[in-house]
């Protein structure tokens, strides 16, 4: 046993958390490494191989995938979760998934320490930390990029690379990419680097999971999606017969017939939890896909008064999941409420995803709120068109009284 006991560090296998593991070990702890497999374009036994090389005493990759869709992202599509009207929130959906099964790691280790490689400036330090805070409470967090003692050793790639080659930590002659990346199975995200100015475009070359929009094929994919309580059940590719309906092969397939139309790409800057403008380059193919569907058969399903609430809740639900607050109880309660609302979600939507859009087509659902006798323009149903002249005449009361007291004032003030 070391000194100061035992780490749980959550491991990339890149610069910053090699360095960070031996940095550890330099300062007498144990460390345990843990590798999430959230569907990201890895080789993990290369990077358990690494760990070890580094000094890890032991390695753990964890396979979180199918919880990631099920227990994070399919609440996400429930609630039509977009953060300032257009992030999908890929990272932030993954970092409580991540963070839950590091705590998991250190309770089954008797470990009191846990450890990221989050910058001190980020969305993510906030993310992992307050959701060991609550599964762990009794857990202490090593978060180096806010230890002085490290950030003022470590001011840059330059510094972090002079010590790998000390340490024999194997890295990268120069870096992959001038900006940092990150991978999940819902997205990836591009930052810092050249992208820290606003005003330059996204490099040519930098889109791993979709095609260029202009590139892509000239023959649309049409795809059936059905759902039920809200949720995805079933995707069929209309034209080749292609079905799919486990949650994550349904996920992959949509990621492909995405990122093959160029679908889910967007260049924002956000407001970072922490007080802070960021530039972010997002890539979120299926999630674009399920989002466009989603809201459809929600509308053509949810009661109108029902649904305004639950656009309410949806913004406070996308507001608490990019602040880091998962497993908050006004997280909980908000997620609760989506979910009630989702019980008449149910129904087919048919899409087209073609040259970077996703066009909706048509829907169906057996307890649909549309009545086609109803609204037709051929047909009375059961209406009196004539009941809308005091449906009219009501609401212009207050409308009146509005024009009559701004022309009092308009009068005095000539």
């Amino acid at each position: 046993m070391s000194q100061k006991g035992t780490v749980i560090l959550a491991y990339s296998g890149g610069l910053d958390t090699s360095c960070i593991l031996v940095w550890l070990k330099e300062q007498g702890y144990d460390i345990v490494a843990y590798l999430a497999n959230i569907g990201q374009n890895e080789d993990f036994e290369e990077a358990r191989k690494k760990a070890l090389m580094l000094g890890a005493k032991k390695v753990y990759i964890e396979d979180v995938r199918k919880e990631f869709v099920e227990e994070f992202i399919w609440p996400a599509v429930q609630a039509n979760a977009i953060y300032e009207d257009r992030y999908l929130l890929g990272t932030s959906l993954a970092r409580p998934c991540i963070a839950r099964k590091q705590v998991e790691i250190a309770k089954k280790e008797g470990a009191k320490f846990v450890s990221h490689g989050a910058t001190g400036k980020g969305n993510d330090q906030i993310r992992f930390e307050l959701t060991c805070y609550c599964l762990y409470p009794e857990v202490k967090i090593i978060a180096p990029w806010r230890m002085p003692e490290f950030y003022n050793r470590f001011r840059g790639r330059t510094d972090l690379m002079e010590y790998a080659k000390k340490h024999g930590i194997p890295v990268p002659v120069t870096p992959k990419n001038p900006w940092s990346m990150d991978e999940n199975l819902m997205h990836i995200s591009y930052e810092a680097g050249i992208l820290e100015n606003p005003k330059n475009h996204a490099p040519e070359g930098l889109y791993m999971k979709t095609k260029d929009p202009a590139t892509a094929p000239n023959t649309p994919d049409i795809l059936e999606i059905e759902f039920k309580n809200g949720v995805p059940i079933q995707v069929s590719n209309v034209k080749d017969g292609t079905q799919y309906r486990t949650p994550l092969e349904l996920y992959y397939y949509l990621n492909d017939i995405a990122g093959k139309h160029g679908v889910g790409r967007i260049d924002i800057v956000e407001n970072r939890y922490i007080g802070m403008k960021s530039r972010g380059i997002y890539e979120t193919p299926a999630g674009t896909i399920l989002h466009q569907a989603h809201l459809d058969i929600e509308t053509f399903t949810m009661d109108r008064e029902v649904r305004k609430i639950k656009q309410l809740l949806a913004l406070r639900f996308s507001e608490q999941v990019y602040n880091g607050f998962w497993y908050s109880p006004e997280c909980d309660f908000v997620r609760s409420c989506i979910a009630k609302s989702q019980e008449l979600v149910e129904g087919k939507v048919q899409v087209s995803v073609l040259k970077g859009q996703v066009y909706i087509l048509g829907r169906e659902a057996p307890q649909s709120l549309y009545n086609e006798e109803l609204v037709s323009m051929d047909k009375q149903g059961d209406y009196e068109p004539c009941d809308a002249t005091g449906f009219i005449k009501i609401n212009a009361v207050r409308l009146k009284e509005y024009q009559r007291v701004q022309k009092k004032v308009t009068g005095s003030t000539k």
